[in-house]
């Protein structure tokens, strides 16, 4: 069984002559509505928009099967409720795989598999999320697939201690403990820690301190200066107190995958609106697609996901959740955003 797992791993490298990893922008599809296009008509709009990039919060089979035979790269999520079990047993964990992956794996491009989200260190279910990750670790390499898919969490600034200046960025003595043995998986494994920015939440928390021009990308020139690294807005300077943060750990070779980012068109005025939404999504895209990279990690692409592809008129919490839709249910675009 392994060595055919294998097998299908190798044919899968050689097979994939394109991919869509060139390209920097994805988008997170949720579906806590329920007013949404079907799946289908969804794919159909991420290929005619040019998004080459999609996350999904739980391995949904309507998804999967939609998006057979198309170009679009994929982080698919251990939703939180489904970690324990596979933690505890690593059949499980093979057996996820089997169901979710592999069944698919042909005709689906996976990268990532996020094994929770946002989940802080005293979560039920937080110390589950490390021997969760081995466990799909070794079914992913069991079937010869390491190279192609690579394993993570998806966390937040809400791990951090210290986040301002971004040089001094470090994890809580909690958030320590938790984070240690998964970031040494992801320097083991050359993975990537996905992490949810969001700029906005860091304006509406601290307006005494953060200027709204900061938070959009509109600041005309340097507000913090860091030593010698000067910062002009404030997704850079979380991302960049992140990756201190990392350092920090040793793991200063693990690489950072936006896996959201995202402003509210409404349900928090004057903050929550469509023109301040506008700006940031047009502003983050041009920012991370343009090869500019942030003042600690100058020079390269950032990979990023924005949050999100529908407002989801049944997502839980505050009205703003309801309202970080780049499309109306109908399909129609909130915004002019030249994805890729």
């Amino acid at each position: 069984m392994a060595s055919m797992l294998a097998l299908i791993g190798l044919f899968l490298l050689t097979l994939r002559i394109s991919r869509a990893g060139a390209q920097s922008i994805g988008v997170c599809y949720g579906l806590n509505g329920n007013d949404l296009p079907s799946t289908q008509d969804v794919i159909n709009l991420y290929n005619e928009k040019g998004i080459a990039k999609m996350r999904i919060y739980a391995p949904f089979p309507q998804v999967l099967n939609a998006l057979r035979g198309n170009n679009i790269e994929l982080i698919v999520d251990v939703a939180n409720e489904d970690i324990e079990p596979l933690a505890s047993d690593a059949s499980a964990a093979a057996r996820w795989v089997q169901d979710n992956v592999l069944r698919y794996v042909l005709d689906v491009q996976f990268k990532y598999i996020a094994v929770g989200n946002e989940v802080l260190p005293n979560f039920d279910n937080a110390k589950y999320i490390f021997p969760a990750m081995e466990n799909l670790q070794n079914a992913i390499i069991a079937a010869g697939l390491q190279d192609q898919i690579k394993v993570s969490t998806a966390t937040y600034t809400a791990l951090l201690a210290v986040s301002s200046p971004p040089s001094q960025g470090s994890f809580g003595n909690d958030s320590k403990l938790f984070m240690k043995p998964i970031i040494n998986f992801l320097v083991q494994n050359n993975a990537p820690l996905l992490v949810n920015i969001y700029p906005y939440f860091g304006y509406i928390g601290d307006q005494a301190n953060v200027g709204l021009e900061y938070a959009l990308f509109t600041s005309p020139g340097i507000v913090v200066q860091d030593g010698l690294l000067g910062y002009q807005n404030l997704f850079d300077a979380m991302l960049d107190a992140h990756y201190s943060a990392l350092e920090r750990e040793s793991g200063s070779n693990v690489e950072i995958v936006v896996s959201e980012t995202g402003w509210p068109s409404s349900g928090n005025p004057p903050a929550a609106s469509l023109k301040n939404a506008g700006i940031y999504y047009n502003n983050v895209v041009n920012h991370v697609k343009g090869g500019v990279g942030t003042p600690k990690r100058p020079g390269r692409v950032i990979e990023t996901y924005l949050f999100a592809m529908f407002d989801e008129n049944e997502k839980p919490g505050a009205q703003t959740e309801r309202h970080f839709g780049l499309f109306s249910p109908n399909q129609q675009p909130k915004y002019s955003i030249n994805f890729n």
